[in-house]
């Protein structure tokens, strides 16, 4: 049945295959689990509240790519973005946490209206075509895929840089790092 439904024989693969590559992604990925909690207690919110909604935010998303769109992908949060919303915008910003985290669910509904318009016209216009079928979701995940791993990659970047630059004084063409000067951590 499992076979059946998610075409793995067309995919050249197998149910135990799948099911170690599910493993060793999860396995990866586990350390969001904890980090992002971590990350968004610093802007003040709550640790178990944040750690709860990760895993089930992340587990529904990931269940929808493979139940829905038949694409072997987790998804999860990007570690970049809120290291930018917890230390940029609340921290340092002094924005609360709430404005901050219902202005990111704005800006999430207008991405979502702005990519479903772009899905529309895009079937609209004919698609894609490949063997006679509309390919949609593998064009568009592929498609964008690479630039939102640049972007997210560089932002957390910038990020842990920008970190690694607290306590750091410059000293002619080289620079040394001084526990003295950095911040106290809670």
């Amino acid at each position: 049945m499992i076979e059946r439904f998610f075409r793995l024989a067309e995919h050249r693969t197998t149910v135990r295959t799948e099911v170690v590559a599910g493993v060793t992604t999860f396995v990866t990925m586990a350390y969001i689990i904890f980090v992002q909690p971590t990350v968004l207690r610093a802007a003040g919110m709550d640790f178990g509240a944040v750690l709860v909604a990760t895993c089930l935010a992340s587990g529904i998303a990931t269940l929808m790519m493979g139940i829905f769109a038949n694409y072997p992908i987790a998804v999860a949060p990007a570690m970049g973005h809120n290291f930018f919303f917890a230390f940029t915008v609340v921290v340092a910003g002094g924005t609360p946490w709430q404005t901050a985290l219902g202005a990111v669910a704005i800006a999430g509904a207008v991405f979502i209206s702005l990519f479903g318009a772009f899905a529309a016209s895009f079937l609209a216009a004919g698609g894609v075509k490949s063997g006679g079928n509309v390919v949609v979701v593998d064009d568009l995940a592929t498609g964008s895929a690479g630039s939102v791993n640049l972007e997210s990659g560089s932002g957390l970047t910038k990020v842990v840089g920008s970190l690694g630059q607290v306590g750091t004084q410059k000293v002619g063409s080289g620079a040394v790092a001084s526990s003295r000067n950095a911040p106290p951590v809670d």
